[in-house]
Order: structure tokens, then C-alpha cells, then sequence
């Protein structure tokens, strides 16, 4: 009864002892085999703070009571272990190994590798045999992820096996239950995760797993056939650690059809990473749709681009035009020393885009353009911009703040709207445009616009019949950045009633004037004429009389009455109406003139007139 008790209790303890390795972020192979007289290397694996790669390191055997130091960095040897024990920190790379040599039997037992003191700091507990035969059972294969990682696994079994299924499963209670396999079953835990490289002939293969969670810490196996059938497979290790210095973000993304989302993707600035690349998530692929070095699918032409910030070990992925087949996994993929992936989940929701305009333009070489963007309230605080689409990037045109011209946003406003103008268009200016907001260095939403530029030039004195809004740039140059002009609505019509009143107030302007300009001559006129006539009256006959009428008509050489001698005519006014004889100033003074009144000047002419007249009838009487 005793001995039962006490293998109860050894049970139990060794349980507990298998609870805390498993949560201590110490990892190392569970067992590990030699021959006699042969050796065994064990790599334990630990975080790279600064404090665990400065810490002591050590290698202990469990006995009933303690765990007896064998070895230790701090330059420790057991004597039994003396000259057969080594002990090399790698802190670099997280790693240290322990070597055994000459095994001998007594060596068989339970062994932990740790850090900081024996019994009271991490450790990990390794189980270490020793074999006379001649054949080593194969040990599992090592992976030590930190938590929201990645990593690759490449399995060979050979030609024979190259049409075999190939599969992943992990060991469990029940068995090894299915990861996935060249069949195309996924198990929805994995869904997204993982994923096996197309099958090759010499019967090898990778697998890829990440955004490892804690719980996919275990055993798996990687085989060809059928697993306890046929086939054979590959013991794989999994460990995964939750100390992490690179930020996750959020793993699902939602957006609706016809809008955008900007993913960011996490990793170590420290590392030296080539490519960093973004691939949609397939049961046997991951198509790799666009690169940090401008390469990219045909098919998202317009609608993605990569924005890499090396300096805080980010880089944004915007993709708009969305549609329903978008939705899916995708992965953030690094390329370099140390390989990272993440997987992010996009769902394609309900909903209306935040940003709204035409989706293509058409143009004519020499008109002006205007390309329009609303976005609604929420965006008041944003910054706004316009940018060509490149495979290289979107260039940014101009950016527009929001109270650059010194007016207040009112969320109570209607929508409002941001223009990118050209004043005359060419032909370089043909491709897409993105309208698109920020805030606080990250990326928003983003709306894009195909510009289609046709036709002949129109004569530079041709008018165009778009709205007029100021450009802000050179016609001249081919650089739509220096062309263009990105305006906020806050200055410009705010609607197509607004541009109609225009129109007709620049063409009643012109009209009134002219009628004006006509008004002031016609008045001036009459006034002349007003002003050089009187009101004459004979008898009860009232008329103005002009004195233009009574003009001698000698100076235009005529006679007023051709039945009278010239002597006899009298002259009216002007220089004649005194007669002087030349001579010299000296001898005789210049008699002064005598000035009438225009009223008397009408009354001896009109007398003379009918005296005239009387005359006329008497002689033909």
C-alpha cells in the first residue's frame, strides 16, 4: 500500500513538473538518445531580454530531493561530468547548448536546462536514454516561436513517396487530429493560418504556420500516406512563448464593397528584412499580390499599394474597389535574417463607403478638369490628399488641411467635398488618382478615380466648360503635382444651381452695361441740343428754334435768298456780324464788340425773316 502511495505521488509530482516547463518560456526536446559511449547535444531555448542573456546558465540532474548542478555557465563542473560536460551561450540568438560525451548508463534519468538559480529560477525539464543498439530513435525537430509568429517546416520522405498524401497533424489524447493536407481539408482552427507548398515530385514539402497562439504549443507530425496506416512521418516540436516586442494589431479587418481598407503589418525594425510582401491566404498558396520593390498581380492595377516605414518596423497595405471575392485571409510576409508572417482576416461587411465621387473620368487634351471627393463629418479632423497611383507608390499631388484657408469645419453641414483640378489636361495625366485621408501617421480610408485623357488639343484660346476653379500651378509642365490644385468646397460652388447663376450673371453684366453706356451718350446729346435753343413766341405760336438753323450759310459757300443782291443780305452772327475796316493798331483802337443774348440774337433773325418774306410777296404782287 506504501509503494502505491508513493508512485501516486511521484505521478503528481511529475505531472506538476510537466505544467510548469510547459508554461515556462524555457523550451528544449523532451527526451534525448544516445549510444553507450557516444554523445547527446541538448539546445534549450529562452526570451532575449537583457536580463536572460546576462543571466547563468546551468544544466541539473533531479534527484528525490533537488535538481544537482552538472554544469553551468559561471565555469561549474560536476566531478562526475568533469571532462565530459560543456556547456556554449548563444545570446544572440537565444540559445544555449549543452554537450554530453562518453555515456555510460548511469547518465539515464531526468535533467533540466535553465537560467538563473537551480530550484528557483526557468527551467526545462529534458528526459535523457541511453542505448546499446546500434540504431538512435530520430528526435523531434525544435521550433521556439514567440507568440503572434511564424514558421517554416520543410518535411522530405523521398521519390517513393512523391504522389502520397501529404499531411500535418498534432498528437493529442485521441491521436494526431489533421491540421491539413494536399486534399484540401483545413481544420477550422487553422483556417487561415496555415499552409502547405504545392506537392513536389521528389516527395518533399513545406509548411507554414502563423499567428501562432499559445495554444498551438505541442506536438505535431508532418508525414506522407495516411497517418497509423501507411506512410511515414517526421516528429515536430512546437513551442510558443509569449514574450514579444513586436505589436500585433488587430487580425480582422471588415470593409464594404466599392470602399478600401489600410492594413498595417508589424515587425522587428531591427532585423534585416529584403522583401516585405502581401499574398491572399489559398488551401494549397499564398498568391502574392504586391512587394516592397514595385512588383505586383495585373489585376489589382489602381486598387493596392504598399507603404513601408523601415523606421518603426511597419508597413501599410491599402486596398480599395473592394468587392466581395476580397474577402478572405491574407498575410503580411518578411523576407530576411529573421522570417516573420502574421495573418490578418478581411470580412466584407454592410455599408457605404465613407468617401464618394465619380469613379471615371473622361477628358479631352486641353480642358480644364475637375475631379470631385466628398467625405462625410467624421473625417473633419483628418488630413485630406490627393496622389497618382504608381506600381511604385501614390504620390502625393497636394495635400489639403482643413482649415488651411482660416474657415471653421461645421460637422453640421452637409457633406462636404475636396477637388483635384487640372487646368488643361494632357495626356500624361491619363491613369488613376486616390483621394484619401489620415490621421496621426496612419492610413484611412481611400477612393480611386481613373482619369482617361483623349482626343486632339484644343486651341489655348478656347474656353473650357468645366467649373471654374483657380489653379493653383503652371499649365506648362507635364507634372500634374505642379498642375493641379486641390481645393477644399469651403471656396468653391457648392452645387450645379450655384455654377448656373454664375453663368448668367456674367452674361447680364456685360448687356446692362452696354445699355448704360447708351443711356449716358443719348442723354448727353440731348442736353447739347437742349442747351443751344430758346423758346420763341409770334403771336400765339410757341416753338424752340435752334440757332444751328439760323447758321450763315455763306461760310458753306450758298445764299440764304438767291433773289437778293450779296449787299442786301444781312448776317447773322459769327464773325460777319460786324464788319471792320483793316488798318493799323496804332492809328485807330479796336471798337469793342457787342455780345447778344441768344433770345435777342432769335428775335432779329426771325424779324428780318418776315420783313424778307413781305418783301418777296410785294414784288410778285
Amino acid at each position: 500500500m506504501t509503494f502505491l502511495v508513493f508512485i501516486f505521488l511521484l505521478s503528481l509530482l511529475q505531472a506538476e513538473s510537466a505544467r510548469i516547463s510547459s508554461s515556462s518560456p524555457i523550451f528544449g526536446p523532451r527526451q534525448v538518445t544516445g549510444l553507450l559511449g557516444g554523445s547527446v547535444t541538448v539546445k534549450c531555448f529562452y526570451p532575449r531580454t537583457s536580463v536572460n542573456r546576462h543571466d547563468r546558465k546551468y544544466w541539473c540532474k533531479e534527484s528525490t530531493r533537488q535538481c544537482v548542478t552538472v554544469i553551468s555557465s559561471s565555469g561549474y563542473t560536476a566531478q562526475d561530468f568533469a571532462g565530459r560536460a560543456t556547456i556554449t551561450d548563444f545570446p544572440e540568438q537565444g540559445i544555449f547548448t549543452i554537450e554530453i560525451s562518453k555515456l555510460v548508463e548511469k547518465d539515464i534519468g531526468f535533467y533540466k536546462c535553465g537560467i538563473g538559480l537551480v530550484n528557483r529560477g526557468l527551467s526545462f525539464r529534458v528526459k535523457l536514454d541511453v542505448s546499446k543498439g546500434p540504431n538512435v530513435p530520430e528526435e523531434a525537430e525544435l521550433y521556439y516561436i514567440e507568440l503572434g509568429g511564424s514558421v517554416t517546416i520543410n518535411c522530405a520522405f523521398g521519390t517513393e513517396y512523391g504522389s502520397e498524401r501529404k499531411y500535418m497533424c498534432k498528437m493529442g489524447e485521441i491521436g494526431c487530429s489533421n491540421v491539413i493536407d494536399t486534399y484540401g481539408n483545413v481544420n477550422e482552427n487553422y483556417k487561415g493560418r496555415v499552409l502547405l507548398s504545392p506537392q513536389e515530385l521528389d516527395g518533399s514539402f513545406s509548411l507554414y504556420m502563423t499567428q501562432l497562439r499559445k495554444e498551438d504549443s505541442g506536438v505535431y507530425l508532418c508525414g506522407a500516406g495516411t497517418y497509423g496506416e501507411k506512410g511515414e512521418s517526421k516528429e515536430l516540436d512546437v513551442h510558443v512563448y509569449q514574450e514579444t516586442s513586436v505589436p500585433q494589431g488587430p487580425h480582422v479587418i471588415n470593409g464594404v464593397i466599392g470602399g478600401s481598407v489600410s492594413v498595417e503589418c508589424h515587425y522587428d525594425p531591427r532585423g534585416n528584412y529584403t522583401i516585405k510582401y502581401w499574398c491572399k491566404w489559398r488551401k494549397n498558396g499564398c498568391n502574392q499580390l504586391i512587394t516592397n520593390l514595385a512588383s505586383m498581380t495585373d489585376s489589382y492595377e489602381g486598387r493596392i499599394v504598399l507603404h513601408d516605414n523601415p523606421e518603426n518596423g511597419t508597413f501599410t497595405v491599402i486596398m480599395n474597389q473592394l468587392t466581395a471575392g476580397d474577402a478572405g485571409y491574407y498575410w503580411c510576409m518578411t523576407d530576411g535574417d529573421m522570417e516573420r508572417k502574421s495573418t490578418k482576416e478581411l470580412k466584407i461587411i454592410d455599408g457605404q463607403p465613407g468617401l464618394t465621387g465619380p469613379k471615371q473620368i473622361d477628358a479631352v487634351i486641353g480642358t480644364r478638369v475637375t475631379i470631385p471627393c466628398s467625405y462625410p463629418c467624421k473625417y473633419y479632423s483628418y488630413q485630406k490628399y490627393w496622389c497618382k497611383w504608381r506600381n511604385t507608390g501614390c504620390q502625393t499631388l497636394i495635400s489639403a488641411e482643413q482649415n488651411q484657408t482660416g474657415l471653421v469645419v461645421n460637422c453640421d453641414k452637409e457633406k462636404r467635398t475636396l477637388y483635384l483640378t487640372f487646368d488643361q489636361v494632357i495626356q500624361a495625366d491619363q491613369g488613376w488618382y486616390w483621394c484619401g485621408v489620415s490621421h496621426s501617421g496612419h492610413y484611412g480610408e481611400t477612393m480611386a478615380v481613373f482619369l482617361t485623357v483623349n482626343g486632339d488639343a484644343i486651341p489655348p484660346n478656347t474656353k473650357s466648360e468645366d467649373a471654374n476653379i483657380s489653379n493653383t500651378g503652371s499649365e506648362n509642365s507635364n507634372d500634374p503635382q505642379n498642375r493641379g490644385g486641390v481645393i477644399d468646397n469651403n471656396s468653391l460652388p457648392s452645387s450645379p444651381e450655384h455654377d448656373s447663376s454664375k453663368v448668367i450673371l456674367s452674361v447680364l453684366l456685360p448687356i446692362a452695361a452696354v445699355c448704360l453706356l447708351l443711356a449716358t451718350v443719348f442723354v448727353v446729346v440731348k442736353f447739347r441740343l437742349l442747351k443751344r435753343t430758346d423758346l420763341v413766341s409770334v403771336g400765339s405760336y410757341r416753338t424752340n428754334i435752334s440757332l444751328s438753323e439760323f447758321e450763315n450759310s455763306r461760310d458753306y459757300g450758298a445764299k440764304d435768298n438767291v433773289g437778293i443782291h450779296d449787299a442786301q443780305e444781312t448776317q447773322l452772327g459769327g464773325v460777319d456780324e460786324f464788319i471792320t475796316t483793316p488798318g493799323n493798331a496804332e492809328d485807330a483802337e479796336e471798337p469793342p464788340k457787342v455780345k447778344r443774348g441768344s433770345k435777342e440774337e432769335a428775335d432779329i433773325a426771325y424779324s428780318t425773316f418776315l420783313l424778307q418774306a413781305n418783301k418777296v410777296a410785294q414784288g410778285e404782287a
